[in-house]
């Protein structure tokens, strides 16, 4: 195939809603509404609605999200936040923003997300959260984490930021924990045409507060109550993500499609798949596979027109800027193994079928 098949390719989809987007930029244009204000407020009740939810609020991006549910729930300086070692970094600055300390855990060797039953050994009287992340958009294990934070005393955070409008048991993502942190980077399931995030809960009080730190410390106009942060969302980007919000379930519906196609039709025993327990329902942010020698399969693939992604190649423990934890190759053998294993196939919901079917036969044929 002369055709190259990237991992990710956005064009096809801000061409279908171009006309649409466009015209929600000229009211917001016409309003000058470009920081917070009509448009996204108007985003935060949609998606709170899509979450089931009873709030949602925007910020400017998913690394913003996480550092202010941190400050919400009072973490600071002295205490400890459980995070998976394969992760996004972002996870982790959520954390160490707030002058906490991330203490990380491995992950499932089958599922890749974070493996709930080694939470209990990590905890400390210094432990305040657990942040699970719904990674490449498959729910973690939220029942078994929920159990043990119950049992702790301790928060229960979910980074959805890979998985708008993941289920997990039948129920939306975003309503499980104290709060759920979104990211709306463009390259996202639901992405902002700029950088944006936000974040869901069901508590009035974080509500409040979210909405106040967002907007430096303020709740009526130059009163500030508290150290606040300028993090607001644009309503660029909040009225481009109301018109991309409609199209979700259907964009979702299409990764779905094409990740069946592969779970089906990769047969090559050399390569492995992320296992889904059932009740996790994922949107396939990313769609992962492993494979022994990943370099090699690398350079098959891009001479054949196919460039996949590397997510993530560096685990969060082994990270030069967390060298200070003391943290050491082997600590976390499930997450390095991903590590140094993984590839992201193409994933976007405009492939083609005979885009798809030439990346399995091209699999199978390695």
């Amino acid at each position: 195939m002369n055709k190259k098949i990237p991992c990710l390719d956005l064009k096809g989809q801000h061409q279908q809603i171009k006309k649409e987007v466009f015209e929600a930029f000229e009211k917001v244009y016409e309003q000058t509404a470009f920081s917070g204000g009509h448009f996204v407020e108007e985003f935060e009740k949609n998606f709170a609605g899509f979450c089931d939810t009873k709030y949602a609020v925007g910020v400017n991006n998913g690394t913003t999200a996480l550092h202010l549910a941190m400050l919400a729930l009072g973490i600071g300086a002295g205490d400890e936040v459980i995070i998976p070692a394969n992760t996004f970094i972002a996870t982790a600055w959520g954390v160490s923003y707030t002058g906490a300390t991330p203490v990380f855990v491995d992950c499932d060797r089958d599922t890749w997300e974070m493996d709930t039953s080694r939470l209990e050994a990590k905890i400390t009287s210094k432990t305040k959260a657990v942040i699970g992340v719904h990674l490449y958009g498959q729910p973690f294990d939220i029942q078994a984490a929920k159990n043990i934070c119950k049992q702790h005393n301790l928060f229960l955070i979910e980074d959805a930021a890979q998985a708008q409008g993941a289920r997990y048991l039948g129920k939306p993502v975003g309503g499980f924990g104290e709060m759920a942190c979104f990211s709306f980077y463009p390259g996202k399931n639901l992405g902002a045409c700029g950088e944006a995030g936000g974040l869901t809960t069901n508590n009035e009080d974080y509500y409040k507060h979210l909405q106040s730190l967002r907007n430096h410390g303020s709740v009526v106009r130059y009163y500030h109550d508290e150290i606040g942060y300028n993090m607001r969302m644009g309503g660029l980007e909040g009225a481009s993500l109301t018109i991309k919000l409609k199209f979700l379930p259907d964009w979702n519906k299409k990764r779905k499609e094409i990740a069946g196609k592969y779970q089906k039709g990769i047969k090559n025993p050399k390569i492995k798949m992320q296992i889904q327990p059932s009740g996790h329902d994922s949107v396939f942010h990313l769609f992962v596979v492993t494979t022994e020698k990943r370099d090699e399969l690398l350079k098959f693939l891009n001479e054949k027109n196919i460039f996949p992604g590397l997510h993530y190649p560096v685990p969060c423990h082994l990270q030069k800027a967390y060298t200070s934890l003391g943290y050491k190759k082997g600590d976390f053998p499930n997450s390095e193994y991903l590590a140094d294993h993984c590839l992201s196939l193409p994933m976007y919901a405009e492939l083609s079928d005979e885009d798809v079917d030439y990346v399995i036969d091209t699999l199978n044929s390695y």
